[in-house]
């Protein structure tokens, strides 16, 4: 079971940008899909974007293109998502998640969670 922290959050105006952090612990990731997801009171969690370890390739929902960017470092085992043009309804609490496998896989699959990190975007 791979452990994850996320980190990063915070209150940022709309127009601002933050990097989320997800340092993975437990496993090697080489074999690892990453994702970042994201979830509001009240509302389903929904899907963010998700890089393979192996090979850097990104998938991203069509509500961030452009403005986010996941990536990774091996050295520090390290999952980013850099956020940028932030809009309000981008407030939400962000979770990280991993699971073992060689290609993307949908929302359920993901069988390791961080504790979620809050971001708040004002007007």
């Amino acid at each position: 079971q791979v452990q994850l922290v996320e980190s990063g959050g915070r209150l940022v105006q709309a127009g601002g940008s933050l990097r989320l952090s997800c340092v993975a612990s437990g496993r090697t990731l080489s074999s690892y899909v990453m994702g970042w997801f994201r979830q509001a009171p009240g509302k389903e969690r929904e899907f963010v974007a998700a890089i393979r370890w192996n090979n850097g390739n990104t998938r991203y929902a069509d509500s961030v293109k452009g403005r986010f960017t996941i990536s990774r470092d091996g050295a520090k085992n390290t999952v980013y998502l850099q956020m940028n043009s932030l809009k309000p309804e981008d407030t939400d609490v962000y979770y990280c998640a991993a699971v073992y496998s060689a290609y993307d896989v949908p929302q359920k699959a993901y069988t390791s969670w961080g504790q979620g990190t809050q971001v708040t975007v004002s007007s």
